[in-house]
């Protein structure tokens, strides 16, 4: 018997449809009951999106990224070394493929980076103050022009944990230009020190901990940070710059400047700008060796913090810098990691991306249910705002009438500035040469030569020079109401000027300090003080204003007052005094009372072809040689295709960028020349690094 004989072709068509049929019903059924029981769970709305810039780029062709961290140190001395010395190896001990460069000039930066070969440099080629405090906005500058993948900045004294590297290789695979920020957290005790090979945290017994259970302790213990001190940032360096505007020259660590870089960058929507506060590690340690509580910071704490960046704002107004515009940190896009997987969350803990999610099946929306959603939202959860993320007013703590005033005056000025020798370098400036003043300190700060001070003669010149980190002092007799761009040689406001600065030279010659005079205008090749000291005492050094090759180079009227070294003696003082009382009675520039007092009139003192001796002081006054310290005439060295090689093969130390009438011509020819260190669009001097990014 045979199965079709059981069952008839019909009958089993029929069985097997019915069957089809029930299971179907059934299936229907079981859906419609998951609705149900669906509609009856609580609402929570979560969304996964992915925008086209987060999608990942091939991971074959990015690899392992190179990573330059940019920190600025103080002197490897002390605590704060050991704390320093620390957070450095536990950057170096992340990657192999990470380089450390630190920003400074102490001599201990060098000894400790020899330590690490080439992974550890030392850079002083940024802009300091005459403190040698490093300008924040230098830094960054010289960050950006890094040839890494990624650039970081850092606290000095912030350690790092492996996280970082996970979380930065993450965000390098994005396809985009990114901007991370990271709060830190501080503590009080660190009980952990890295092994002499720099591969493994140890105990305080020397016994090895796991980094989860170092992270664990830490997180019992350890607070966010307020007031956002030692925040770190993170770019990846491509085409993109990282703002449209200009960073006020911020002195680093004083005042809110990573608020206001933060915001530049924001605002700017060059960037996906997002916070990685909580896949970062960034410890701050506030004492290495031994335990002692320490309270949370307190907006006391910020207020004062506010107080010093309002002081830059103030200035930074006269640059049209100031931006009313805020953020509001806690806005920012989240970096966080749930079990293995990192993902983007908003401040509503929305899932904004995450890359193991690509594919349209995967996407999250409405109020679908499922274990991984009920897990993700389990792990947001557990992410709250930190305190950094405090939105800071910049515009409540704007007072714009408020003058901003440099705690030193000329007399606190000199021990701190001169040399060995007691010598300082002195220049008077107004507001209209503040530019061509800032060239000269470039060239100096370039030159290492670090006595300087300049006097200003307006209160827009004082405020620009504390701005830019000029030791400047005020002159309560300078001439009031300077023209811009009327005063120049021969005009009545020159004449004020140039009679100040006798008076200037005369007072600090008092105070028993050797003063080079230099005016703005003067282009220093090289340092010339030792050259000058060697006229010795008695001797006033100074330039030659004869531009005619056939002629004595002392003849009437032919010192250059702008150019002189004057000694600390009693001869100099005297004949000093008495060009300063001759000036007052005529309505000349003090240029002609130099001569005439001292080498008598129509040169009647005049001594050979190049001095002349002053007999009521027995001063002498040497005129120096013009290949050597050449005027603005002389054989029309301005007009050279290349001044600087002409100048080098004549040795030169200096070039004045005299005999031109007019602010505006003495600015085009010295530009032209290409005897300018200062970027009037950025206000930094101009560096190797960004002569070598322009083609200069």
């Amino acid at each position: 018997m045979t199965l079709s004989s059981l069952f008839p072709p019909f009958s089993f068509t029929k069985g097997l449809k019915l069957g089809i049929w029930s299971i179907w019903l059934s299936g229907f059924l079981l859906i419609c009951f998951s609705f149900y029981a669906t509609k009856l769970l609580p609402s929570v709305k979560v969304e996964i999106r992915k925008p086209s810039f987060l999608h990942p780029t091939n991971l074959a062709e990015k690899g392992s990224p190179s990573i330059t961290i940019f920190s600025a140190p103080n002197p490897f001395n002390g605590s704060v070394g050991k704390r320093q010395a620390l957070a450095v190896r536990s950057w170096l001990v992340l990657s192999p493929n990470i380089n450390v460069v630190l920003f400074g000039n102490d001599p201990s930066l060098q000894s400790f980076a020899s330590a690490f070969g080439s992974r550890v440099l030392v850079d002083s080629d940024i802009d300091f103050s005459f403190l040698n405090v490093p300008f924040f906005h230098s830094m960054v500058a010289r960050a950006e022009t890094s040839l890494s993948d990624i650039s970081v900045l850092i606290h000095p004294e912030t350690v790092l944990l492996p996280d970082f590297i996970s979380a930065v290789n993450h965000v390098h695979e994005l396809d985009h230009d990114w901007f991370l920020v990271a709060s830190s957290k501080r503590g009080s005790f660190f009980p952990f020190f890295l092994d002499e090979a720099g591969r493994r945290w140890l105990r305080k017994d020397g016994k090895p901990i796991s980094l989860r259970k170092l992270q664990e302790v830490l997180a019992q213990t350890w607070k966010w940070e307020y007031c956002k001190g030692r925040m770190l940032m993170a770019w990846n360096n491509r085409d993109v710059p990282l703002h449209m505007g200009v960073l006020p020259p911020f002195l680093y660590g004083k005042g809110l400047h990573n608020h206001w870089f933060i915001n530049e960058v924001y605002h700017s929507n060059y960037r996906f700008v997002f916070d990685a506060s909580w896949t970062i590690s960034n410890l701050h340690v506030h004492d290495l060796d031994d335990y002692e509580p320490i309270q949370s910071s307190t907006f006391p704490e910020c207020a004062k913090m506010a107080w010093e960046y309002n002081g830059n704002l103030h200035l930074a107004e006269l640059y049209g810098l100031f931006s009313s515009r805020e953020v509001n940190f806690s806005d920012f896009i989240k970096l966080v990691k749930c079990g293995k997987h990192f993902m983007f969350t908003n401040k509503d803990q929305n899932v904004v991306y995450s890359p193991e999610h690509l594919s349209s099946r995967s996407l999250w929306k409405g109020q679908v249910v499922s274990r991984r959603k009920n897990k993700i939202i389990a792990c947001l959860a557990g992410f709250s705002t930190p305190a950094w993320t405090i939105n800071y007013s910049i515009q409540s703590n704007t007072n714009a009438s408020k003058p901003l005033h440099l705690p030193y005056n000329l007399e606190t000025l000199l021990p701190i500035l001169a040399d060995q020798s007691k010598t300082v370098v002195l220049s008077v400036a107004g507001y209209s040469y503040k530019d061509m003043l800032m060239s000269w300190v470039c060239r100096l700060r370039h030159l290492k030569i670090n006595n300087f001070l300049v006097c200003a003669l307006d209160a827009e010149t004082y405020e620009f020079s504390v701005l830019q980190g000029i030791p400047v002092f005020r002159d309560s007799f300078a001439p009031r109401n300077i023209s811009f761009n009327d005063c120049h040689f021969g005009t009545k406001c020159f004449q004020k000027v140039t009679k100040t600065k006798s008076r200037l030279v005369l007072q600090i010659l008092k105070l028993g300090y050797n003063v080079l005079l230099s005016d703005v205008d003067v282009y220093w090749f090289r340092n010339p003080i030792p050259l000058l000291q060697t006229f010795g005492p008695a001797v006033l050094a100074a330039q030659s204003d004869e531009y005619n090759l056939t002629v004595p180079i002392n003849l009437p009227r032919r010192l250059n007052s702008g150019f002189y070294f004057a000694w600390s003696d009693s001869p100099t003082i005297a004949a000093l005094e008495r060009v300063v009382m001759h000036a007052m009675t005529t309505e000349l520039s003090e240029q002609p009372s130099f001569y005439d007092t001292l080498c008598g009139l129509d040169g009647s003192n005049r001594v050979g072809d190049d001095r002349c001796w002053e007999p009521r002081t027995n001063l002498t006054i040497q005129f120096l040689d013009r290949n050597l310290f050449p005027n603005g005439a002389y054989q029309n060295l301005w007009q050279e295709k290349n001044v600087r090689a002409t100048c080098a093969k004549k040795g030169c130390y200096v070039l004045h960028n005299n005999w031109i009438s007019g602010r505006k011509k003495k600015l085009e020819r010295q530009v032209h020349s290409r005897l300018w260190d200062y970027d009037v669009s950025s206000r930094m001097c101009l560096h190797r690094w960004q002569r070598t990014k322009a083609g200069a």
